[in-house]
């Protein structure tokens, strides 16, 4: 989220260093970065007309040279910020996005484009990327007008994600959905089903986000992806300061390995956690991850789990 706060330190100093340069690289040795923009970068726009809607998320243009720097090669736009100051903003987000050199995905200026995966190659492996969200609906696109990928879940894949799925020319899928309420510490029931729909449907790797806080994983399902830069206000029980950067590995077109770096998210600032943060983040994923069936271990500061 580079809006609000983030925004105000990247008015004051466009090089900021926002992300810490250890997290950065250990971003960068990634043959592909994948992160859920949760704001759009726009210099116009109002706030959209909802007396209920409490944020409203955009960030300057720099922002986009922020990504650039860390090294992000996609974002998936497919959340409840994107058009959190109305079409043109996001039009702009699109071509802020373009001028620096990075893809995104779930959302477009008309349905089609929203709905449209994108396809990243590297090392002769081609990777489709999928972004989608279940709220909220005022937020979809439209043929006619712009907005996000909007897939309710609750009763089954939408048509048009399994049609995706299935015509997608990739080796590996990466879908990233925008799904369930904010802090929550495990999936609920619903999400777990539409995360193994969406693997039987064609998805190699199913990375959520919404909950604010990082979830436990399954085999190839990473439930919430928690937060990995913001200005948000802490909540002292589901500690959402306190975060995960996933790195996958896939071999034979598989997930075979995931390695997570512990993060320590201060104000509109991340580095690596240390100390009794660090500690607790081993305890709360190492304990997400049993109630779902997975063993975690540690190599080197990370934790690993083996698929």
């Amino acid at each position: 989220m580079l809006g609000r706060g983030v925004a105000r330190v990247l008015a004051s100093d466009p090089q900021a260093e926002l992300v810490a340069r250890e997290v950065a690289e250990a971003a960068q040795d990634a043959d592909v970065f994948v992160l859920n923009l949760e704001c759009c970068i726009s210099e116009r726009g109002a706030p959209w007309p909802d007396p209920r809607k409490p944020f409203f998320f955009r960030a300057p243009p720099t922002a986009a040279e922020v990504l650039a720097r860390l090294g992000v090669d996609c974002v998936t736009l497919a959340n409840n910020h994107a058009l959190d100051f109305g079409s043109d903003a996001l039009l702009d987000t699109f071509e802020h996005l373009r001028a620096a050199g990075i893809a995104w995905v779930g959302a477009g200026a008309g349905l089609e484009e929203a709905q449209a995966p994108a396809v990243l190659e590297r090392e002769g492996l081609r990777l489709g990327v999928l972004g989608l969200t279940d709220h909220p609906q005022q937020y979809a696109a439209t043929v006619e007008s712009p907005g996000v990928a909007y897939a309710d879940l609750r009763g089954g894949l939408p048509s048009w994600v399994r049609i995706a799925l299935q015509t997608l020319e990739a080796d590996a899928v990466l879908v990233s959905p925008h799904w369930g309420p904010n802090m929550f510490g495990e999936p609920l029931p619903r999400i777990r089903r539409a995360g193994a729909e969406l693997q039987h449907a064609g998805a190699t790797l199913v990375a959520g986000h919404s909950a604010h806080v990082f979830q436990g994983v399954e085999r190839g399902v990473l439930y919430d992806l928690g937060d990995f830069l913001d200005d948000y206000a802490t909540d002292q029980v589901l500690r959402n300061d306190l975060g995960l950067l996933f790195l996958v590995t896939l071999e034979e077109r598989a997930p075979r390995r995931l390695e997570v770096l512990p993060l320590k998210l201060e104000y509109c600032h991340t580095r690596v956690a240390d100390g009794d943060d660090a500690a607790w983040i081993r305890r709360r994923f190492r304990d997400a991850c049993a109630r779902l069936g997975s063993e975690v271990h540690e190599e080197g500061g990370r934790l690993v789990v083996d698929w």
